[in-house]
């Protein structure tokens, strides 16, 4: 009996080998570490913001409706709890993507803000600062499209004849991706025009 039993349990998990189990399992778990590292660079530029915002308002006190949107897009940011349930949940996921969406565009209107500040620009700390954030920018980047990697190749293996039925009968679902809030403006070319604009007519 116990031979017919060792026998059974050999060959359930050599099935379960050749259903793909063990590789959904793993590239499930590549998806949670990629987007371990995606988020700890976006904690990374958030830790960044105060310090930033701080340096600006020691030289541009009056831009205070930029800081505040600033330090509102931190804020939202923070709120959001970027665990790995996120991945299973659309709504989340495009909650969490469009807070830090926000952030990247408040910063952007902050780092034009401070162009008009040739003193700030020259600041040793401002300076250190933007240095920071740019190779921070970059780590994103770089996090993100190894997160996209990973949840393309698990999406494909899940849909892939035999594993999908295993991911089937086992409660797997496609993950979401990043995706670009304004997809349909950058699709279209930029209109690049050489010809001086016409003197005004006296």
């Amino acid at each position: 009996m116990r031979k017919i039993l060792t026998v059974l349990a050999a060959l359930a998990s050599l099935s379960l080998t050749n259903c793909g189990y063990n590789a959904i399992q793993s590239e499930d778990e590549q998806i949670k570490a990629n987007w371990s590292e995606v988020v700890n660079q976006y904690q990374r530029r958030a830790d960044l913001v105060p310090n930033l915002v701080n340096s600006v308002k020691g030289f541009a006190q009056q831009e205070k409706d930029v800081l505040l949107g600033v330090t509102n897009a931190r804020a939202k940011v923070g709120s959001i709890q970027a665990t790995p349930e996120v991945l299973n949940d659309p709504a989340a996921f495009q909650k969490f993507q469009a807070a830090q969406g926000e952030l990247s565009s408040a910063l952007s209107r902050l780092l034009v803000v401070t162009e008009n500040y040739p003193q700030l620009k020259s600041d040793a700390l401002f300076k250190d600062l933007m240095s920071q954030l740019e190779g921070t920018e970059n780590r994103i980047t770089v996090a993100r499209n190894r997160y996209i990697k990973a949840v393309q190749d698990y999406n494909v293996t899940i849909r892939s004849f035999p594993t999908n039925l295993t991911a089937m009968a086992f409660g797997y679902k496609e993950k979401p991706n990043f995706t670009v809030e304004n997809e349909k403006a950058i699709s279209t070319a930029p209109k690049v025009d050489f010809n001086p604009a016409p003197a005004p007519s006296k």
